[in-house]
């Protein structure tokens, strides 16, 4: 049943090049929501432009995914659906987001990071990753570090952080995807 499930996992990884697209797009999202942050406005502007800009997301990662030739539905792979609801279960924080943004509105942009390096845990197990896991935990413990010491007006500094540990994971997914791409091709 293990040999089974890891195959599933190998195709989704393979089919689905380790999710790439959406972590390109995210790199994308990060070094505009940066730009957003160094802007002369308010803590509840630069939310509210920051969920307009993340609205980008799924355009952009199918985009993507149309240049890097990969897989968005991988058909008779039961785990396949596990994928989107993995994706979903990250819109379940956005109240708490919400709340951030009306109360404490300077500390929005940490929080969100927080939840976007967290929901990207479960994608080490779902594509059989180490990369995913290990960045989830950089990215919330270091967002939260960075939330904590930052003043008020180097927030944007998250944002930073952010768009570099996107980049880090993206090569990470790449070489992954081609040693396990000519690891499969090796043993055919």
């Amino acid at each position: 049943m293990n040999e089974v499930k890891n195959d599933l996992r190998l195709e989704l990884s393979l089919k689905a090049k380790n999710g790439l697209e959406f972590i390109i797009s995210g790199m994308i999202l990060w070094i505009i929501i940066t730009i957003v942050w160094t802007m002369n406005l308010s803590g509840y502007k630069k939310g509210i432009l920051t969920f307009m800009v993340s609205g980008l997301m799924f355009p952009m990662a199918f985009g993507l995914s149309r240049l890097l030739k990969t897989q968005w539905k991988i058909k008779d792979n039961p785990l396949h659906p596990i994928g989107v609801r993995l994706n979903i279960a990250q819109l379940f924080y956005f109240p708490f987001l919400i709340f951030v943004m009306v109360k404490v509105p300077d500390y929005f942009l940490m929080t969100y990071a927080i939840i976007t390096g967290a929901h990207l845990f479960p994608y080490g197990w779902f594509y059989n990753e180490t990369g995913y896991s290990l960045m989830a935990g950089l990215m919330s413990v270091g967002s939260l570090v960075l939330g904590l010491y930052l003043p008020g007006n180097q927030m944007y500094l998250i944002g930073v952080s952010m768009g570099l540990s996107f980049f880090v994971l993206a090569i990470w997914l790449y070489l992954s995807y081609r040693k396990k791409a000519n690891s499969q091709n090796h043993d055919e």
